[in-house]
């Protein structure tokens, strides 16, 4: 290690804080699992001084404070679409409106998302030109594939994982009797933009909403004018639409990971879901007071419970729902204050 950077063993310092009863170790109990472990060192350098809760807190992004777009997409007003909202957590993701609100813009080499929807709301049928995969926080789902959605269609609840490969129409619908919540990863820095199935252009239209090429949404009734020099996207074509893959039911299927306890590898070479996607994502079971090891340089989700990550301050702490980045390099001590499933997202 050539930094000079002060080298931090969470493990120790989790047990300082917590008391050694409350930890559990490399020797832990039955309960700890992890799928890949490595040393407990900090080897981030100087110039990336996170120590403090306020130096974590910037790389925190609360449930409770997602900052929603609600004219995110072409089918903003599409009866049916009109109230979901749309959060990009980190990375531009592929929202078609420049005012979108982004938390972490710090590239990571993917992006992550999420899709918020009241009961019977729709996400209407589109294509991504890079992976895109939903873990279902809350709710319950539908998934429909094809170009009108009637190709093949998958049912999904909390702690589900699809993953929709490209060049595929799709779209959702919470069939739910309460808001649910979908935390979403799209492959690569920059996903590129959504292709549209023509019934959307036409149903966009009719509800003063004009996209350009450039990915810029022009809403007509709220008195935005189409620019003189710019180029209005052209609405999708039958040759594009016969250029993608209609999956069967039994295909289809196949993008599901289900819900299970215990610590897996969901998206991983060796994982449920196997393909090339340019990021992992697993998931760690935790019992009170267990560590979360091997997240340095990831993107981790709190799906249920709780956690704590210890600073210099004090605690930080992580509830369900919240999503916090951890730069390469440096390996936090994250404890879990109660029975917890941990979603890590890593570049590959």
């Amino acid at each position: 290690m050539t930094s000079n950077a002060t080298v931090v063993n969470p493990y120790f310092e989790a047990r300082r804080f917590w008391g050694v009863e409350n930890v559990c170790g490399l020797a832990g109990s039955a309960d700890w699992m992890v799928w890949v472990t490595q040393d407990f060192v900090s080897t981030a350098p100087e110039s990336q001084d996170l120590t403090t809760r306020r130096d974590w807190e910037a790389r925190l992004v609360r449930y409770v404070d997602l900052r929603p777009c609600y004219n995110a997409f072409i089918d903003c007003r599409t009866p049916g679409s009109e109230a979901k909202e749309n959060f990009t957590i980190i990375g531009p993701g592929v929202s078609e409106n420049p005012e979108q609100y982004v938390h972490i813009a710090e590239p990571h080499g993917f992006n992550i998302g999420g899709a918020r929807q009241p009961p019977a709301c729709v996400n209407s049928q589109h294509s991504h030109d890079t992976a895109e995969v939903f873990l279902v926080h809350s709710g319950h789902w539908r998934f429909d594939l094809g170009e009108y959605g009637q190709d093949a269609q998958v049912k999904l609840g909390p702690g589900d994982v699809i993953s929709i490969p490209t060049g595929m129409f799709r779209g959702f619908t919470n069939i739910g009797s309460d808001t649910g919540f979908l935390w979403a990863v799209l492959g690569e820095d920059d996903p590129g933009r959504v292709l549209w199935a023509p019934e959307v252009f036409r149903l966009a239209r009719e509800h003063g909403l004009v996209l350009l090429e450039s990915g810029q949404l022009i809403d007509t009734i709220a008195g935005q004018k189409v620019p003189p020099d710019a180029a209005i996207m052209p609405e999708t074509t039958a040759e594009q639409v016969a250029a993608l893959h209609v999956p069967s039911a039994a295909e289809a299927a196949g993008f599901v990971a289900k819900a299970k306890p215990g610590s897996h590898p969901i998206i991983h070479k060796d994982g449920i879901l196997r393909g090339e996607h340019g990021f992992s994502l697993s998931q760690v079971s935790l019992k009170p007071g267990d560590l979360l090891t091997d997240c340095a340089g990831s993107v981790i989700f709190i799906h249920q419970g709780a956690a704590k990550l210890v600073c210099d301050d004090g605690a930080l702490d992580l509830a369900a729902g919240d999503t916090l980045s951890i730069p390469l390099g440096r390996q936090p001590a994250i404890i879990a204050a109660a029975d917890s499933l941990i979603h890590v997202v890593k570049k590959v």
